[in-house]
């Protein structure tokens, strides 16, 4: 059977055919169905009035799976879903468009790979009120750090390539003379199993050429306008830009201007101001950090003098130990700088977490082995600084119990 004529005539949505093998898994005598391939969706429609729930190429054939059986030999009525139809070749021309922007961008480029989401069936294309907004992807082959000032430029070209109304055409050329073209990009991961003698090439004019079998607009006003939404790293070297075409980009853009105009009018000032105000608020409030940390650190410092006033005396040495509000790294920072003539340090949080400091006699994990075995939980450390955390106990019954350990004198 022939192969699908929708890359080449992608306007025509309705047609007469012959079913060439029937039931369920139907083979037309022509269709201009697209069988999913290529990051390209299969098209949806109908045949004699059975929807049709898949189209994929096999063994040279291209099948259409329908929700019924057809007769071989009988003559059906074909008709393409327009709406996702129109949407498939907005968003695969949209996905050229952008590689050719990043073409100008980068300086080292390759074309990794794509694909167009689709929503569930029923569901009208391109993310209006009935669905959800559909993704397209494009995953450039790149050294380049693709930032999120390079996402606005990508979107900035890709949306002149659009309103400059740029013809789209396609062609087929000799395999050999389309491998020789170095303006011709293919996927990184198909190039070397290129099947046939001749590529199908889809240029757009003075933008972009590519290998592809895709169904494509004729000029690039059809795509509408184009919104970049996001970037990740699907694999080593290679970058994935997310964008939308049409109402779901639309709806992007229109909730990000929201959220900027409300953003300025609480802070008092206009969208175009906000970088700057932002700035000047991330300034105040490292100030306030760097200010609320040194006042922290001086509580510490003045719990800790006063928990090194109340020192005590066991086996020969003095000892320390009070309920400090810090968390579990100030306090190990705390008992490392001891203050003289404390010997040994325990300091401990009201949740039960604590922190031991001595010259390393005692070990300080021994100190916090006495206190676990009494206590629960568990920690360790160096001989000189250890900690624990999981007591079952607060930290006054903690403190009670080392003084109660000690000699008095």
């Amino acid at each position: 059977m022939a192969d699908s004529l929708a890359p080449d005539d992608p306007e025509t949505l309705a047609f007469e055919a012959t079913v060439a093998a029937g039931g369920s898994e139907v083979v037309l005598s022509k269709t201009y169905f697209y069988p999913e391939g290529g990051g390209q969706p299969a098209d949806r429609g109908t045949i004699d009035g059975h929807e049709v729930q898949d189209v994929q190429e096999r063994d040279g054939d291209v099948v259409h799976a329908v929700d019924g059986d057809l007769e071989t030999g009988r003559t059906v009525e074909a008709a393409v879903d327009p709406d996702f139809r129109r949407y498939c070749r907005r968003a695969h021309t949209a996905s050229h468009a952008l590689y050719g922007a990043g073409r100008r961008l980068f300086d080292d480029i390759g074309y990794g790979g794509f694909g167009i989401g689709a929503g569930p069936r029923g569901q009208r294309a391109n993310g209006d009120a009935a669905g959800t907004a559909e993704k397209v992807r494009v995953d450039f082959a790149t050294s380049a750090d693709v930032d999120d000032g390079t996402l606005v430029e990508l979107e900035r070209l890709v949306n002149r390539c659009v309103w400059e109304s740029r013809a789209v055409t396609w062609q087929r050329l000799p395999k050999d003379e389309a491998l020789d073209r170095e303006d011709v990009a293919f996927n990184t991961k198909t190039e070397e199993g290129i099947a046939g003698d001749t590529v199908r090439v889809v240029e757009i004019d003075g933008w972009d050429v590519a290998a592809c079998g895709g169904t494509h607009v004729r000029d690039t006003r059809e795509i509408g306008p184009v919104t970049v939404l996001s970037r990740s790293n699907p694999g080593e070297g290679l970058t994935r830009v997310e964008f939308a075409v049409g109402p779901a980009g639309i709806e992007r853009r229109i909730a990000e201007k929201r959220s900027a105009l409300d953003a300025a009018a609480a802070l008092g000032t206009n969208v175009e101001a906000l970088p700057t105000e932002i700035e000047r608020l991330r300034t105040e409030h490292e100030a306030v950090l760097a200010e609320r940390d040194d006042l922290q650190a001086r509580l510490v410092d003045a719990a800790v003098a006063e928990v090194a006033a109340d020192a005590y005396s066991m086996d020969g040495q003095t000892w320390a130990a009070g309920v400090v509000d810090a968390d579990a790294n100030t306090l190990a920072e705390a008992v490392r700088d001891r203050p003289d003539p404390v010997d040994v340090l325990v300091l401990v949080s009201p949740a039960g977490r604590l922190a031991v400091g001595t010259d390393g006699d005692p070990a300080a994990g021994d100190v916090v082995d006495e206190i676990t075995a009494e206590f629960g939980g568990g920690g360790g450390g160096s001989p000189t600084v250890a900690q624990a955390g999981g007591l079952d106990a607060d930290g006054e019954t903690v403190v009670a119990f080392l003084r109660d350990s000690g000699d008095g004198d």
